[in-house]
């Protein structure tokens, strides 16, 4: 550890990691102790501040605020609460006829010190989600909050030190800078949230010190609707999705693929609920959020621009106020490939439509690309389904839905290569934030004996017994 003591964070790693064991032997009721802490001062103590933190940072409705930002970190503590004894057992194992007179099984175990990295798209779910978890498995954890939505990293540091010892949970504020420093130490298990390039960064770093990882990433999630669908339903539930949170979800739909014979029915669809949704102007709406900061307002802004230049097709061309980062529902078609929305992760209110005549070529268009954090379907046809879902690769898929496969805590969510490694949420948090540890006991001698000396002529008969036999 001598090599770390000039990082401004080693004092505090260093009191994680001399607490690690106490913590990693706490019982089932002291575990669920702190669940129900955290779960207070979510639902209870902090709700409001969290809600009015999220407005500052996002705009994000009170209605989103209370399903997203509480409901589903309540519900994940209540899901880990009535599972986690469950868990904690040891998994008894097989044992094969040659370990005769053995017993195995597996024991989960904490990691040790832990490294949440959360975003700032959802900050608050998205860091205490992962946190029950960690907690669950009996670790101490850092978090580092994103700096970009300040409020609400605010707010979470206030309810860290007000909930916990910063020799069990603490929560580092910062840029890019201090998530650097953090990174530097060797955590044991490293939990990050966010963008593709920035993962790698992560995965790079850890690699240095051997820290295993989760990243939920992203990626270009395409959304495919065949020509049987009830096209109400797609409509409304993709214009759902795609502006909630004014686009910025991992999940979001990122663009469309659609059956051309039914490409004009689902543009009226969509007309239809963005106006239901949101108003003729969604400016004006208390439903509509909006850009994070300056910096993504205008990566988004130039999207648009090139668009215009390359001679796209402005279905529903959203309003911009730049003094408010607003930019309303915004629909395109005609994009060329070359195109910044169709190259680049659109994380916006911005949905590019692409259509197609056969299923063969919307598989031969995303053969190449790389794999999805979310994958979406939307058809009446149970072999056009079948064979999405068998000829794509994908972090997870929603048949004739969107974005709801989020919300179940018995599915593993997370992506595949870029769009991610590892899973989460209920179980498959607590086990990414787990060692397996395999142990075997023995209770008697058994064949095993054959494998000590002297290799006799009889021993040397039954190993060739064993081979062939067992």
């Amino acid at each position: 550890m001598s090599n770390f003591k000039d990082n401004p964070y080693f004092q505090l790693f260093f009191k994680q990691k001399e607490n690690q064991y106490n913590i990693g032997n706490s019982s089932y009721s002291k575990r669920i102790k702190k669940l129900n802490t955290l779960q207070r001062a979510i639902e209870i103590t902090y709700r409001q501040q969290i809600k009015e933190a999220l407005y500052k940072d996002l705009k994000r409705p009170l209605v989103e605020s209370d399903l997203v930002a509480i409901y589903l970190v309540i519900k994940e503590i209540k899901h880990a609460k009535a599972n986690l004894h469950r868990w904690l057992k040891n998994k008894k194992a097989k044992t094969d006829i040659v370990l005769l007179g053995t017993k195995s099984w597996v024991k989960y175990e904490p990691k040790g010190v832990c490294l949440i990295i959360s975003p700032w798209n959802y900050p608050i779910n998205l860091t205490f989600s992962p946190l029950v978890a960690a907690i669950a498995a009996g670790n101490t954890v850092i978090i580092k909050p994103s700096e970009i939505s300040k409020h609400c990293s605010e707010i979470m540091q206030t309810m860290i030190k007000d909930l916990f010892e910063d020799n069990e949970v603490a929560l580092v504020q910062g840029d890019a800078d201090v998530a650097r420093n953090l990174l530097e130490l060797p955590f044991n298990h490293i939990f990050f949230t966010g963008s593709i390039p920035v993962g790698k960064l992560v995965m790079k770093a850890a690699a240095k010190n051997l820290s295993s990882v989760t990243l939920e990433l992203g990626g270009k999630s395409p959304v495919i609707i065949d020509k049987s669908v009830d096209m109400k339903l797609a409509a409304r539930t993709v214009a759902w999705l795609k502006h909630f949170n004014c686009g910025q979800t991992c999940i979001a739909p990122d663009y469309i693929f659609i059956h051309d014979s039914v490409l004009d029915l689902f543009i009226n669809h969509y007309k239809y609920y963005l106006n239901k949704f949101y108003s003729k102007d969604a400016s004006n709406s208390n439903s509509y959020g909006r850009i994070i900061n300056e910096k993504h307002f205008s990566r988004l802004i130039s999207y648009v621009d090139d668009a215009k230049t390359n001679g796209a097709k402005f279905i529903v061309e959203g309003k911009i106020k730049s003094e408010e980062r607003f930019i309303g529902p915004t629909v395109i078609s005609n994009l060329e490939q070359e195109s910044l929305l169709m190259q680049e992760e659109i994380f916006g209110p911005i949905l590019p439509l692409k259509t197609y005549k056969t299923k063969e070529q919307v598989i031969e268009y995303l053969k190449d690309k790389d794999k999805p954090l979310a994958l979406y379907v939307y058809s009446k046809s149970k072999s056009f389904i079948n064979y999405i879902v068998a000829n794509t690769r994908a972090g997870t898929t929603c048949i004739n839905a969107n974005g709801i496969q989020f919300s179940n805590h018995n599915l593993p969510f997370g992506g595949s290569n870029s769009s991610g490694i590892g899973k989460a949420h209920g179980f498959y948090s607590f086990k990414a934030f787990s060692n397996e540890r395999a142990v075997l006991r023995r209770y008697a001698l058994g064949p095993i004996a054959l494998l000590f000396p002297p290799y006799t002529d009889l021993k040397e008969k039954l190993a060739k017994f064993t081979v062939k036999w067992f």
